[in-house]
């Protein structure tokens, strides 16, 4: 599946000093929120739009604006609750006042007399008698359905949904051990530790910047949430295998997957945005990986994907879906998504798992996977492809991860829990063509 593109808020390392960060800053941060709160475009390309365009910014500048526009769309409904009528402008000072850490001192001579006086009153509101959807800062809609869904977990759900994600890595395995990674990191003064599950992360502490890391640079590592990363191992590709990765977008499964096959093999890597697989490109020269071959597709009947059929071992689908898995980095898409657009969704997340079945061989296996939380896009789509196709049986995503010795409990099904596991909200099943 091609996510949303991820930016990560950053912690401003001037706990937003008014002469030297904060205030100088409200009028750039305004018109960005502005154009974020238009929902026409993601949240996290208005901001790298933003970014590229004013080289005057400075990294602590970029993250004050990022965590204070993410922070925003966190807290959005109550926000707009209690500081109705609710412009961009009051949206930002309420978020400021009772979230962002700045105190009303900050504010004097940056906001008029009259805001001074109601930012104390958003400052002491009490959202604690307003309906759940609010406290838990949901729309309606999708408030019903993670309800009906989650029940009395929904609140710890909705909060891990509510804060920033860790930064996640995955070692490639085919250049680096995740031991020796692990020890270079630390001896650096980096603080890191091992993911709990997928035996090829690793989690930092903070935002460290990484992107002049000679292991960055050199391919070594990769971010990569730890839950993206057991997909691949869900698929568990071996060595001299034909395997797909049907919805590739810039390639971090494709790349866990190149890396699981030690580079053997011929892994096809599909998309239909030319733009995605050219993102694919640093990376894949990075990695070091030859077995990778990426192809552009107009479509999921493709022809060139029809000339494959039953000629693979094994096929990742990681279908395009709301995304609502994902809100850490993405909060913009609770506002974004809608049950009309759901409708359209479950229509392409059926067709895709339809046309990615036809390429498995007898016996080989099939991984359909989201990162949505929402029955509609996962069991839904898998039960009525197995109802239709009598030669595809579903394996339990608890024994394949047992069999690789990953201490994950699971059952039917892979699914992540933010509140429980700390990853994205992915969704899995393995399909196994019958031999």
């Amino acid at each position: 599946m091609t996510k949303p593109a991820s930016h990560k808020p950053r912690r401003s390392q001037d706990r937003h000093a008014p002469e030297a960060n904060t205030l100088p800053l409200l009028a750039t941060t305004l018109d960005v929120l502005a154009r974020v709160l238009e929902f026409e475009r993601p949240a996290d390309a208005v901001l790298s739009y933003t970014f590229r365009n004013d080289p005057q910014l400075g990294s602590h500048d970029r993250a004050f604006i990022a965590e204070a526009v993410y922070g925003v769309l966190r807290r959005l409904r109550g926000l707009q609750t209690i500081a109705a009528p609710a412009t961009p402008r009051r949206l930002l000072l309420a978020w400021l006042a009772r979230h962002g850490g700045i105190n009303m001192r900050q504010f004097t001579g940056a906001v008029k007399d009259d805001e001074l006086d109601w930012l104390k009153e958003m400052k002491a509101a009490d959202l604690s008698t307003q309906p759940e959807a609010v406290r838990l800062e949901l729309p309606d809609w999708l408030h019903e359905r993670l309800h009906a869904r989650f029940g009395d977990h929904l609140p710890a759900l909705a909060e891990a949904l509510n804060r920033p994600a860790p930064l996640d890595l995955r070692v490639n395995t085919v250049k680096m051990a995740r031991d020796a990674v692990l020890h270079m990191f630390t001896t650096e003064g980096i603080a890191v530790a091992a993911t709990p599950y997928s035996p090829l992360g690793l989690r930092l502490q903070g935002k460290p910047a990484l992107q002049k890391h000679p292991l960055f640079i050199e391919g070594g590592v990769e971010v990569q949430d730890e839950g993206s990363q057991l997909l691949g191992l869900l698929l568990a590709p071996k060595r001299g295998e034909m395997v797909c990765d049907f919805c590739a977008g810039a390639g971090g499964k494709t790349l866990v997957l190149g890396a699981l096959m030690a580079n053997t093999g011929r892994l096809y890597a599909y998309d239909v945005s030319e733009k995605r697989l050219n993102n694919m490109k640093p990376r894949l020269a990075r990695s070091g990986l030859s077995n990778v071959h990426p192809q552009l597709i107009a479509h999921e009947r493709d022809p060139k994907i029809k000339r494959l059929a039953g000629k693979f071992d094994r096929v990742l689908v990681d279908a395009p879906c709301s995304g609502l898995g994902t809100l850490r980095r993405n909060p913009d898409l609770k506002w974004r998504q809608s049950p009309e657009s759901l409708l359209e969704l479950t229509a392409k997340q059926a067709a895709i798992l339809e046309s990615a079945a036809r390429l498995i061989k007898a016996g080989g296996r099939l991984v359909y996977a989201t990162c949505s939380l929402l029955e509609e896009e996962n069991e839904a789509i898998v039960q009525a492809f197995l109802a239709a196709h009598p030669d595809y049986h579903l394996v339990p995503a608890g024994e394949v991860l047992a069999a690789q010795n990953i201490a994950l409990e699971m059952g039917d099904y892979l699914r992540l829990d933010p509140a429980i596991h700390n990853t994205d909200g992915f969704f899995a099943a393995v399909l196994e063509r019958k031999a």
